[in-house]
């Protein structure tokens, strides 16, 4: 029994697969306290330097995939950085009281007393129980007070499992966790799910770089070297391939013991393949698309071009170092359409 309750543990930076259940199972999160939980996840991950690599919450539970940081490499927290991050937990009033304290300690003198608030907060950061403790205790406290109920929200201490640092077995496990809702039958396709990695990142929205910088942390050249800085354009490609050939449909077949799982038609996996996972331009149209609206100019090579000359005959608009008008577009194989101004950023978006 005691065997049971004892947690795995990775040695320096380490990887992790949580999960959690409502308990008896109760669908309680909607829309709006999906949205609520996402921002109390985002902002216990920018207090305790736990990364969200992806994530999906569900109606009545919630899958992570966490990197929790090597402690021996932790830059600690000062002064300045600690009043940086509390406003994300804290009332006004809490902030506040805690630069006074500091304030009553620099009068003082005391550095001792100046480390030791520190330590209060230092303790917490960088520990998954401590990230995991807080966050259901937050999202227990926003639902007991939406739902006028008092008790616990989870039925049971939190599952963890330790995985690899390496791309096929996070690649593998990040898969599984954004294709919850597909497999669940409340979507057809991962990206129109808005409460997982994989949907927040092709978003465009707020909470987008966030959410790419996450998937973009289990590219092999990421793991190897901390200082990679990965692109969007290939991690989503890469990604999105591996969703596609992970969530294919199973049929069942009960003489041979095969249960059926919600997924993918088998031509969906192939042409996703076969565009080596750059999204269609049909399915790219029912997002946001930026270019539609701060591209410019939109058009044939040639039209693009032809506008471009023009503008700087007359205006030098575009400054003398510009020399071509005609620019790609990214997120999608627009064929032969070109746009004036080159977008880089959130270029598709919900």
């Amino acid at each position: 029994m005691h065997g049971a309750k004892t947690r795995l543990t990775g040695i320096g930076r380490s990887y992790y697969h949580v999960f959690s259940r409502v308990v008896d199972r109760r669908k309680v999160f909607g829309t709006k306290e999906k949205e609520v939980f996402r921002k109390i996840l985002r902002n216990q991950e920018a207090f305790a330097g736990v990364r969200v690599i992806t994530y999906c919450l569900m109606p009545n539970h919630f899958h992570l995939l966490l990197e929790v940081p090597d402690r021996e490499t932790f830059e600690p927290l000062d002064e300045a950085g600690l009043m940086a991050v509390l406003p994300l937990l804290y009332d006004d009033e809490t902030v506040e009281g805690v630069k006074q304290e500091f304030d009553r300690a620099r009068a003082a003198k005391d550095e001792r007393w100046h480390q030791e608030i520190l330590a209060r907060y230092e303790r917490r950061r960088g520990s998954l129980p401590h990230f995991l403790k807080e966050l259901k205790q937050r999202v227990t406290f926003f639902m007991n007070k939406r739902c006028d109920r008092v008790g616990t929200l989870w039925e049971s201490r939190y599952k963890s499992v330790l995985v690899e640092d390496g791309e096929n077995a996070l690649l593998t496990v990040a898969a599984y966790i954004d294709l919850n809702p597909v497999r669940a039958g409340l979507v057809k396709r991962p990206e129109d799910y808005r409460w997982c990695g994989y949907a927040e990142a092709m978003s465009g929205g707020r909470g987008a770089k966030r959410a790419r910088e996450g998937l973009g942390r289990m590219l092999g050249e990421a793991l190897s070297d901390p200082d990679f800085r990965d692109d969007w354009r290939l991690t989503s490609a890469r990604y999105r391939v591996l969703l596609y050939t992970e969530g294919e449909e199973v049929k069942g077949d009960e003489s041979l013991g095969i249960e059926s799982r919600r997924g993918f038609a088998e031509s969906e996996v192939e042409a996703v393949v076969e565009a080596k996972g750059a999204m269609p331009l049909a399915e790219v149209l029912r997002h946001r698309v930026r270019y539609l609206c701060d591209g410019a100019v939109l058009g044939s090579e040639a039209f693009v071009n032809e506008v471009f000359e023009r503008e700087q005959a007359l205006r030098q608009r575009f400054g003398e170092k510009r020399k071509s008008g005609a620019r790609r577009m990214r997120g999608a194989d627009w064929g032969e359409l070109r746009v004036l101004r080159d977008l880089r950023k959130d270029v598709i978006g919900d």
